[in-house]
C-alpha cells in the first residue's frame, strides 16, 4: 500500500497533473519502493530517469545526490524560495521550457494544463493571457482565435496557476 504523499506547496496535488503517478519502481536515490514515482522533467547532471520518489523531492535529496533541478522560475525570487521550487517541488512537463509563475512576492502553485474549456472557469487567468499575447504582433481577433484554440491535452496549451498569496488565477501557455 502506498504512503501517503509528502505535501508540496507549489504544486498541491502532483497525482491529478500526472507529475506523479502510482508505480512499484524502487527510486534510485533512496532505494526505497513507495507506491508513487515522478514522471516530471529533471535537470541534472547525471540522469536518473523516472526513478525518484516524491519523498526525496520533498526532502531535498534528489536534488543535491543529481545536481537536479525539476522547474525553472522566471521571476527574481529570494534564494530560498528559488531552491524550493527548482530543487523539492515536483515539476512539469511542457512544450517548451517550463516556467513557474509567481505573485504577491511568492511562487503560485501549479494546478495543471487547461485548455479553453477549462479556462472560461478562470476570467483573471484569461485576463493574464489576452495581456501576455497583447504582446505579440497579433491582432484582437487573432488572440481571441488562439485562445479558443487551447487544449488542455494537445497544443497549443495553457498551464494554470493560483496565487499562494491572494488567490488570483494566472495562466502562460505555449505550443512547440
Amino acid at each position: 500500500m502506498p504512503q501517503a504523499l509528502p505535501d508540496f506547496p507549489y504544486h498541491p496535488d502532483p497525482v491529478a497533473t500526472g507529475a506523479v503517478i502510482r508505480s512499484g519502481t524502487v527510486c534510485v536515490c533512496c532505494g526505497r519502493e513507495r507506491g508513487y514515482i515522478y514522471t516530471g522533467p529533471v535537470y541534472a547532471v547525471e540522469d536518473p530517469g523516472r526513478r525518484l520518489c516524491p519523498w526525496c523531492i520533498a526532502d531535498g535529496s534528489a536534488a543535491e545526490r543529481f545536481e537536479a533541478q525539476f522547474t525553472d522560475v522566471v521571476d527574481d525570487v529570494p534564494l530560498e524560495l528559488f531552491l524550493v521550487i527548482t530543487g523539492r517541488t515536483p515539476g512539469f512537463a511542457g512544450w517548451q521550457q517550463e516556467r513557474w509563475l509567481t505573485h504577491c512576492g511568492d511562487g503560485a502553485a501549479f494546478l495543471g494544463t487547461v485548455g479553453a474549456t477549462e479556462l472560461a472557469n478562470y476570467p483573471e487567468a484569461l485576463a493574464v493571457l489576452r495581456q501576455e499575447l497583447a504582446d505579440a504582433p497579433w491582432s484582437a481577433a487573432q488572440i481571441e482565435q488562439y485562445l479558443s484554440a487551447l487544449s488542455k491535452d494537445g497544443q497549443p496549451t495553457a498551464y494554470l496557476f493560483q496565487c499562494r498569496s491572494c488567490g488570483s488565477h494566472l495562466a502562460y501557455s505555449d505550443a512547440t
